[in-house]
């Protein structure tokens, strides 16, 4: 883990009609492997394709197929699990979750139970300056992903889609530190920036390549401490489990749904029951999928088609030694390389794509100058128009040439906004545009002195007022400003006011 200091956040406290509670969450999000191909066969895995187009015979579980392992998925895998600080097990083995399922037409899954390829890790959840919470991962393990049931086809039948049936899943679990519906976002929204830093899922959640399944479960001030201390659930409450959540806003209202419904049965001497849970938005509720199963419920056992996976620690180094910058070493290195403070570091670093496009306007020029240029005009302006970072009409060079302009003082902050724009709409090298259009600031003090001493002979009440007050100072600038149509350098105005008015 970095060497960061940060202050853990307080749990979310949630009163009940008798008592005070605090919430438990832990989470396991599914998480699609970037590949071109499936865990077990070749086929393809690209999103939006016809209904059962990208199938192969192993998908669909013809006789006599055997499934083969995508050594690309095993390698995205430990890329995942060294950019989680996670211990990479050299030795790993897949098993068969049996159950039956429309849209899994083996009547397994498998999966890996026994022994997963990813051991313990951790991700650091910023909440805030100089706040931050420690969620421990327990494991990451490889598994397929299941198909698609559609019922609202036909009246009378439902259909299946293989498309997804045998897409590489990692399955990442973590222990039970989050402590409130805004860290479970806070902690899924940066796993899912560094995938995403890490190439190895593309963190799409309305197409379902990210998904979380969230277990809840409520206890007493206090218990949670004594959980720590011993690691005995006994000391929390009764957790359930929340499928399929793919809106970080759906996670927080689901949360604190399914937190409220716990402390009424309990408060009400009811015992809260272990089950899957769904969320219904509309309704603002969570209702019972199905009794919580164990892992005897599946009947797991080695899967006898697939021997024992076995990987050197020389590949594994291999890949470690081409892993990315990750979100926070470079959040650490722009805060101290270009002077940012953690808030604009942290939007700054919040994707590759933006990180990239700052770290090419900042080079060589002023780093905080360009972060403000970056964040509140680009960005702002992409956001109105509902763009992202990569349909930027203006390149870093550009932007680079405006913040250039700034800096040597041949253009105004009022200036660059209106080149801004210019450049924005219609294109062009900043410095052109600038010296084409007359744009140049004036910096010729004896211009400048002429428009103040033609200001102050026309305005003698206003000189009178201003002595008295010099705050109505600000009004002879604005004039000389305006006589300049905004040219003048404004702060040579300011000294050459304050001078002629003897202030």
């Amino acid at each position: 883990m970095l060497d960061l200091s940060y202050t853990t956040p307080k749990p979310k406290i949630i009163a009940g009609a008798k008592h005070d509670w605090e919430l438990v969450i832990g989470m396991e999000v599914h998480a699609q492997i970037s590949s071109n191909a499936k865990l077990f066969s070749g086929a393809s895995t690209k999103f939006g394709a016809e209904p059962n187009s990208n199938v192969a015979f192993v998908d669909a579980a013809m006789p006599g197929m055997l499934p083969v392992i995508n050594e690309y998925c095993i390698e995205q895998a430990v890329r995942t699990g060294l950019g989680l600080k996670a211990e990479i097990n050299l030795a790993s083995a897949f098993d068969r979750k049996n159950y039956f399922y429309p849209d899994l037409p083996q009547g397994y899954q498998i999966s890996q139970l026994y022994h997963p390829i990813v051991g313990e890790g951790e991700v650091l959840v910023e909440m805030g300056d100089g706040v931050a919470r420690l969620v421990r991962i327990e494991r990451i393990h490889i598994e397929q992903d299941a198909g698609k049931s559609i019922h609202d086809m036909d009246p009378n039948m439902s259909f299946v889609d293989l498309n997804r049936t045998g897409v590489a899943l990692m399955e990442i679990v973590s222990r039970p530190d989050i402590r409130g519906p805004e860290e479970a976002a806070a902690y899924v929204t940066k796993l899912r920036q560094i995938l995403r830093y890490l190439g190895t899922c593309d963190g799409n959640m309305q197409n379902g390549n990210l998904r979380a399944d969230v277990n809840v479960s409520i206890c007493r001030p206090g218990q949670y401490e004594k959980y720590q201390e011993t690691q005995d659930f006994s000391h929390l409450g009764t957790r359930c489990e929340i499928k399929n959540m793919n809106s970080m806003r759906f996670i927080q209202q689901a949360i604190d749904v399914e937190a409220r419904r716990q402390i009424a049965i309990v408060e009400g001497g009811g015992t809260v029951d272990q089950e899957t849970r769904l969320y219904d938005p509309d309704k603002g509720e969570t209702r019972s999928m199905r009794s919580k199963e164990e892992a005897h419920d599946y009947r797991y056992f080695p899967d006898p088609d697939l021997l024992p996976l076995e990987i050197e620690q020389g590949w594994v180094d291999g890949i470690a030694a081409s892993l990315p910058e990750l979100p926070d070493d470079k959040k650490a290195r722009f805060i101290k390389n270009f002077g940012l403070s953690d808030y604009d570091a942290s939007v700054l670093t919040a994707d590759l794509e933006s990180a990239g496009y700052f770290e090419a306007v900042a080079e060589g020029r002023d780093g905080k100058l360009a972060a403000n240029w970056v964040i509140n005009e680009l960005f702002g302006r992409l956001k109105k128009e509902d763009h992202d970072i990569s349909e930027s009409p203006v390149s870093p060079a550009q932007l680079g040439g405006i913040i250039e302009l700034i800096s040597k003082g041949d253009i105004s902050g009022k200036i660059a906004k209106d080149l801004f724009e210019i450049v924005y709409t219609e294109g062009g090298d900043p410095a052109d545009i600038v010296e084409k259009r007359g744009m140049k600031q004036v910096t010729d003090t004896g211009a400048i002195e002429a428009a103040v001493d033609k200001v102050i002979a026309e305005n003698p009440a206003q000189v009178e007022k201003a002595k008295a007050n010099p705050k109505l100072a600000g009004w002879f600038v604005g004039q000389v400003m305006k006589a300049t149509g905004g040219k003048a350098n404004p702060k040579a105005v300011n000294e050459i006011v304050a001078a002629k008015l003897a202030l």
